[in-house]
C-alpha cells in the first residue's frame, strides 16, 4: 500500500507541493520631512504592474534566516546599514504575487532622512509622502497601511517618533511629527502639557537659529531616564 506522506491533504498533493511556497521580506521605512511623513519606495519592473510604486523587498534565500534577510534586502536596495528594523506582520493572500505562491514578512524602521542618505537610487528610489499613495504594487498598500497603524498605536506610550526628528529640536517640530504620524492636529497648549509630565524632554538651554519664526527652544530626547523607568515596569 502506498504510504502517505504526513504533508499530504487525503493525498492530492506531495511533500514538493508544499515545498514550492516562497518567503520574501518587505521593509517599510519611515522617515519626515518639510512637515510630511514620507516612506521608501521604488518603481515596481514586474510587468503585471510596471511603473507602479512598490516597497523595498526581494525573496528570502534558502541559507538565510529571515531577520538577516530583512537587513540583507534593505541594504541592497538603498545603501543603508545603520538602521533597526522590526517584524510587523506576516501577509500570505494565495494569489498576492504573479509568479506564484510568496508569504512575505513585514518590517519596519523610522529614521531621520538627513542622517540617513540614500546611496543608490536604483528604479527612482525616494522618499514619498505617505498620503499621496493611493496605489501601490501587489499587497503593498495594504502593508504600507498595516505598518502606519502599529506605528499609531506606538507613539502613545512609546517614544519612536523620536527616530525621525534630529537629536535637537523644538516643540514645534516635536508637534508637527505626531501630526503627521497621527494625521490630524493636535492642541498645542495640551500637547506640550503632556509631554511635561512624561517628562521625556531635556531643555536643553538653546534655541532655534535661522527659523522664519520666533525661535524656539531645543530640547533632546531623554533616553537615560526613558530607559530606566521602562525597567522599572519590567
Amino acid at each position: 500500500m502506498k504510504q502517505i506522506s504526513r504533508f499530504s491533504h487525503f493525498g492530492e498533493l506531495s511533500d514538493k507541493d508544499y515545498f514550492r511556497i516562497a518567503l520574501s521580506v518587505d521593509c517599510v521605512i519611515f522617515g519626515f520631512e518639510d512637515g510630511e511623513l514620507k516612506v521608501l519606495v521604488i518603481k515596481c519592473n514586474i510587468k503585471e504592474y510596471k511603473g507602479m510604486w512598490s516597497l523595498l523587498g526581494d525573496l528570502v534565500k534558502p541559507d538565510e534566516d529571515i531577520n538577516s534577510a530583512s537587513y540583507r534586502i534593505l541594504k541592497e536596495r538603498t545603501g543603508l546599514d545603520d538602521v533597526y528594523l522590526e517584524q510587523v506582520h506576516t501577509f500570505g493572500k494565495v494569489n498576492r504575487h504573479p509568479a506564484g505562491r510568496v508569504i512575505t514578512t513585514a518590517y519596519f524602521s523610522l529614521v531621520n532622512i538627513k542622517d540617513h542618505q540614500l546611496k543608490l537610487s536604483d528604479n527612482e528610489l525616494h522618499w514619498h509622502p505617505v498620503k499621496d499613495i493611493a496605489e501601490m504594487a501587489f499587497d503593498h498598500k495594504s502593508i504600507l497601511d498595516t505598518c502606519l497603524d502599529r506605528l499609531r498605536e506606538k507613539v502613545d506610550d512609546q517614544p519612536v517618533v523620536f527616530n525621525l526628528l534630529p537629536k535637537k529640536f523644538s516643540l514645534r517640530e516635536l508637534q508637527s511629527v505626531y501630526e503627521a504620524v497621527l494625521n490630524c492636529e493636535l492642541d498645542r497648549r495640551n500637547f506640550r502639557k503632556k509631554f511635561f509630565m512624561m517628562d521625556w524632554l531635556v531643555d536643553l538651554n538653546e534655541l532655534e537659529e535661522d527659523v522664519p519664526h520666533r525661535p524656539g527652544k531645543l530640547y533632546k530626547f531623554n533616553a537615560a531616564k526613558f530607559a530606566k523607568k521602562a525597567k522599572k515596569i519590567s
